[in-house]
């Protein structure tokens, strides 16, 4: 079959705009790692490639220290995002920056993407990496406080408790990483867990055993937020014995873990019971020919930066297989 070849790097080192006249190759619906990674594993292999996204970075702007991108010993979510844009530019990819896919359509065996300011878009084929957004505890004053003391991103929103009080819910690696990132900052931290044990990797848990001002309070269910204008206590309640306490702090930041991003194909593509897409782990491909998916939002067990990028790379090498052998 015939590409519409990618003529390489534009002079000017930008992305191009995107063509709602022009049918893609490829069209990844997303901005992070495993976006962006399609896209120019996609792009390498001479295809039209479109990305639509609200920022390049996704969920990784949201991260301070990153330490496990091998080749890279450290950096910060900002910096790596920079990197990411940089790389994207090498290419010529067109993005369309700062809006959604709102719908996926069938259009024969090509897909008409609209996007949430009503324009639509045509392509061959469709790498969805949205990625994941935050759990929330859905518990009594959570939503009331959210932005008055309750928050779900201690690098954003961690330096405005400098001296004060705070609270950190999750043991995992991104509740026991915010609790290391807060107790720089905060004048106390208290780590609450619903399990009876931390579930984060060995080396944070060794971190956190070294900060004098991070209580670790294990087995306990966080019930309840309290306040006035701002958050002024959190309720918490033994799973041993159902003793309920009071933990007077000013803010509560929620880390237990992310919500997949795939409204967009919900109704679309196969998806197991909390909302990932199903993928075949071969290829990325999913229930519907023609839609690749890659990255947290999808059901892979281990969501990492450096598994998202890979998993943005098979996709796109499994939407080029396709365009050869079945479009």
């Amino acid at each position: 079959m015939d590409f519409s070849l990618n003529l390489g790097a534009l002079d000017e080192g930008k992305l191009v705009k995107i063509d709602e006249n022009k049918l893609y190759d490829v069209t990844v619906i997303g901005s992070g790692p495993a976006a962006v990674s399609a896209a120019i594993y996609a792009a390498r292999k001479g295809l039209n490639v479109a990305m639509v996204g609200v920022k390049i970075g996704g969920q990784v702007l949201d991260t301070n220290e990153i330490e496990n991108i091998i080749g890279t010993v450290s950096t910060t979510g900002a910096k790596f995002a920079e990197t990411l844009e940089k790389h994207l530019k090498e290419h010529e990819i067109a993005f369309k920056e700062g809006h959604l896919v709102k719908e996926i359509k069938e259009d024969g065996k090509d897909k008409i993407l609209v996007t949430d300011d009503g324009k639509t878009y045509k392509t061959k084929t469709v790498i969805v990496a949205t990625g994941a957004k935050p759990r929330s505890l859905n518990i009594p004053g959570e939503a009331e406080y959210v932005g008055k003391g309750v928050h779900y991103c201690s690098t954003c929103d961690g330096p405005f408790y400098k001296g004060l009080n705070v609270a950190v819910i999750g043991g995992g690696n991104s509740g026991v990483e915010a609790a290391l990132d807060l107790s720089g900052i905060a004048k106390s931290v208290t780590l609450i867990e619903f399990m009876p044990e931390l579930k984060a990797d060995k080396v944070l848990q060794e971190k956190l055993a070294e900060q004098s001002n991070i209580k670790t309070i294990l087995n306990s269910a966080t019930v309840k937020v309290n306040g006035n204008e701002f958050v002024e206590s959190i309720v918490y309640k033994s799973r041993e014995n159902d003793e309920e306490k009071t933990l007077n702090v000013e803010g509560m930041f929620v880390e237990i873990g992310l919500s997949p991003r795939s409204e967009v194909v919900k109704d679309l593509v196969e998806t197991n019971k909390i909302g990932e897409i199903v993928i075949n782990p071969e290829n990325n491909s999913t229930s519907v020919s023609g839609i690749f998916a890659a990255g947290d939002v999808t059901s892979i067990r281990q969501k990492q930066i450096i598994i998202a990028m890979g998993e943005g790379a098979k996709a796109a090498l499994g939407a080029f297989e396709y365009l050869i052998t079945k479009y």
